[in-house]
């Protein structure tokens, strides 16, 4: 999912917060499998990622590691541009990314992943609901209650847990806050296109 389209996709996730009980774990197997991806030509069937969409998008995404690094991320995958011709990227991780780095508060819309430890639930919920966007949230827990207060908790136009079922053309797709105003797709999408006629009667 991450790594979908170079990342470059509006719901891809960018923050991983991981609870400190599995964050070791969770990192070394996310390391891994980044660094399993083939990038290349799309055409070729062993390509997993293809290339960004133009050259300014990896100067962009080279700029959140340079800065990532700056305020003392831990850069544990990728991070460099691969060759010189085409826009293509390692897929990248890095962890323990401070607050205050750029790609904490701007989306990276490429290959970057962002993994950081959380202490409890409090803690995770308002590092998801920190920024003024709420497109697309993910979540993954063995609690149904937990599940039922990430799903009231989270400020977000869609949120999916325990697996990946957004932008399906049977459901609503939306945002909230900085990330838009009502939905499309699903049953939802059609009341933009509806005139409803209020008819309240006394007695004849």
């Amino acid at each position: 999912m991450k790594y979908r389209n170079a990342g470059q996709v509006c719901i891809s996730p960018t923050r991983f917060l991981v609870q400190e009980g599995v964050y070791n774990n969770f990192v070394e197997k996310f390391v891994a499998g980044a660094k399993a991806i083939k990038v290349g030509d799309g055409l070729d069937k062993a390509t997993k990622m293809g290339p960004l969409a133009n050259p300014r998008r990896q100067r962009a995404i080279e700029a959140h590691v340079e800065d990532a690094k700056r305020h003392g991320g831990k850069v544990l995958a990728g991070g460099y541009p691969i060759g010189e011709k085409g826009n293509f990227f390692e897929p990248t991780v890095i962890a323990e990314l401070p607050k205050d780095a750029l790609a904490m508060s701007q989306e990276p819309f490429g290959p970057l992943a962002i993994i950081n430890p959380f202490r409890n639930f409090d803690d995770a919920v308002s590092e998801a609901n920190r920024l003024p966007y709420g497109l697309a949230a993910y979540a993954w827990t063995r609690s149904a209650k937990t599940a039922n207060a990430i799903a009231a908790s989270v400020e977000t136009g869609m949120i999916t847990i325990n697996h990946l079922g957004l932008a399906l053309p049977e459901v609503p797709f939306g945002g909230v806050k900085d990330s838009g105003y009502g939905s499309e797709g699903g049953s939802e999408a059609i009341e933009a296109y509806l005139n409803p006629k209020f008819v309240s009667q006394a007695g004849l």
